[in-house]
């Protein structure tokens, strides 16, 4: 059985140590130097940048995230022993860990590191698809000429030079879509390099559970378990109208995953479809002005991330989930597209003005709010017609615009608007 050591990256057959350097990180696998669909995934990121450039942190539980009220971006290995997990509430975290170290992101530092990765990962194959600043997919594809190695080896190295270049670590998954491969990163963090192949697919699927298949949430696990679907066993078990039937279009990508097949390929420029940005609360909330607050915040974040990318949005969605997780949504499409916090916010602070009067009794309370923009389109286009109804948005979009220059220069604290206080 073709075998590599992952230390000194001595290709041979299966044995428990490498006959080479004798290190017992051994990767062995029938179709081992067949496949080349790979997913990459930093191991704790943001959590691992903050240990690196700060060595005393390096043997403490570290948690990046925001103050009382927010959540855990991430964390390192050691605050998740004690259950802290991303996404958690701040508060809950703490309470299971309050000898943690809380960090506040740093995102200048992440995105340093992630171009870094980036640029190693280009020397080995055009076609990578990020999916954001930790995790990609690759595709090695026909790359074993040109580098004299099977995409197994060359993804070991990657790993290899990310640790001892970089001091970050990663783990990779290995398949032959991206579906699978992106299931085997998550199958043995930190440090992992997993392989499914074609011939294991449906015996390894078989017993999992419905929720292993991406895209299938929270809402969507409990669909599918009051149809009795609780597994990919189960699932298999369906005809394909059957589903289609009951879960719509959904049904379709539920059908072909359940049987491992997925014929997406890696795009090396995937089209950016819409910004978002969410928060969740500790403690759910009806207060009005905590919430507006929150609509600012978001619409900024939406707006930064926007004129970051050169995107303008035409259709702004705002995003409610209620405690016993019943979501609400309401969208609208503006006349132009916007990149303007200040547009996005008023856009979305009118939606939900609208959805309080039309659900009254049943409007609150939340435990997430998100903002939005989709139907998006080059930045030149955005912001261009002006409203004529609002005399003064003309004027608040130039401050907007001062705000931002200011904002470059001296930080991004550097202007607040007293609505971001509340």
């Amino acid at each position: 059985m073709p075998a590599l050591c992952r230390d000194c990256l001595t290709q041979f057959d299966a044995g428990a140590r490498c006959p080479k350097c004798r290190s017992p990180r051994v990767l062995a696998h029938g179709e081992l130097y067949d496949l080349s669909i790979a997913h990459m995934d930093c191991d704790a990121f943001y959590a691992s940048v903050e240990k690196r450039d700060n060595p005393e942190l390096r043997d403490q539980p570290v948690i990046v995230g925001g103050g009382a009220r927010g959540v855990v971006s991430t964390c390192c290995y050691i605050a998740r022993i004690h259950g802290v997990r991303s996404a958690m509430p701040m508060f809950q975290a703490l309470k299971l860990c309050p000898q943690a170290v809380v960090v506040k992101p740093r995102m200048s530092a992440y995105v340093e590191a992630s171009r870094a990765i980036r640029a190693m990962m280009e020397e080995l194959t055009p076609a990578i698809e990020p999916l954001s600043l930790d995790e990609a997919f690759l595709d090695l594809s026909g790359t074993t000429r040109l580098h004299g190695a099977p995409p197994a080896v060359m993804l070991a190295g990657l790993v290899q030079r990310m640790e001892s270049e970089l001091g970050l670590t990663g783990s990779i998954g290995l398949s032959h879509n991206k579906f699978l491969a992106k299931i085997a990163s998550d199958l043995d963090k930190p440090k992992g390099f997993s392989v499914i192949g074609q011939g294991e697919t449906e015996a390894f699927l078989m017993p999992k559970p419905v929720k292993i298949i991406w895209g299938v949430g929270t809402a969507t696990q409990a669909q599918l378990e009051r149809a009795g679907i609780r597994t990919i066993a189960d699932l298999r078990r369906w005809e394909q109208v059957d589903l289609m039937g009951r879960f719509g279009q959904m049904g379709t990508r539920l059908y072909h995953l359940a049987r491992g097949q997925d014929g997406r390929s890696v795009q090396r420029d995937a089209v950016v479809k819409s910004i978002s940005k969410e928060t969740t609360f500790y403690e759910d909330t009806a207060d009005l002005d905590l919430l507006d607050g929150h609509i600012w915040r978001l619409a900024t974040q939406v707006s930064d991330t926007a004129k970051a990318k050169g995107f303008g949005g035409k259709t702004v969605t705002l995003k409610l989930k209620r405690s016993d997780f019943s979501a609400l949504s309401r969208r609208v499409t503006l006349e132009d597209p916007t990149q303007l916090a200040d547009r996005v916010y008023r856009t979305a602070r009118a939606l939900f003005d609208v959805l309080q009067v039309q659900t009254a009794a049943g409007f609150g309370p939340f435990r997430l709010i998100g903002v939005g923009i989709s139907d998006l389109s080059p930045a030149d286009s955005a912001d261009q017609l002006g409203d004529l109804l609002d005399p003064n948005a003309s004027n608040r979009a130039a401050a907007e615009r001062a705000s931002d220059a200011i904002r470059a220069r001296f930080g991004k604290d550097a202007i607040v608007k007293g609505r971001a206080l509340r």
